[in-house]
């Protein structure tokens, strides 16, 4: 077996992290417990690998930096779109993942990551909860916003400037489509 290299780790994690991202857009707390015995499980199962791969890109782009190079097709303007948009998704991932253990931190009751790991101790903090939780879903929402913006982005670099950029993340299965 051929050994994975940082970027089919990373083509995995980004597959990986749309469908969590789409799922949480869509699926709240309220919306899993209506889902009925099996939805709050699968949330917080979710949740708990969503913050697993969040931390991982976060250490991988700490440690090792971006993964991809500007390609010269692109104009200046669009290096710093690049150059500021990939950084923000990483950092933006980070604090959700952050504010998620904040929640946790600040809830009244011991809160449980996929039903068995304890987020943190519970410090029954009713109104920093209350902040907190505002601010997490403030964060995810422009995060997905930004997310929408990085993919039409690089919908416009790959048919626009023809620098095929859309074949660096996509699987192969799908690049006789693209």
């Amino acid at each position: 077996m051929s050994r994975l290299t940082r970027r089919s780790v990373l083509k995995i994690v980004h597959w990986t992290m749309l469908p969590l991202v789409i799922w949480f857009a869509l699926i709240g707390p309220p919306e899993a417990f209506a889902l009925g015995p099996w939805g709050f499980p699968l949330h917080s199962n979710l949740a708990l690998l969503f913050v697993i791969l969040c931390l991982a890109w976060t250490i991988d782009f700490v440690v090792r930096g971006m993964a991809t190079t500007r390609t010269p097709k692109l104009p200046p303007w669009a290096q710093r779109v690049h150059w500021w948009m990939h950084r923000l998704i990483v950092w933006g991932l980070f604090g959700v993942a952050i504010t998620g253990f904040l929640l946790g931190l600040t809830s009244s009751r011991l809160l449980k990551a996929g039903g068995f790991l304890p987020i943190a101790p519970p410090l029954d903090m009713k109104e920093a909860n209350a902040w907190v939780g505002f601010v997490h879903i403030v964060e995810f929402y422009g995060l997905i916003l930004l997310i929408a913006v990085h993919a039409g982005f690089h919908i416009w670099r790959h048919y626009r400037l023809k620098d095929n950029a859309l074949r660096i993340m996509a699987p192969k299965g799908l690049h006789r489509f693209l």
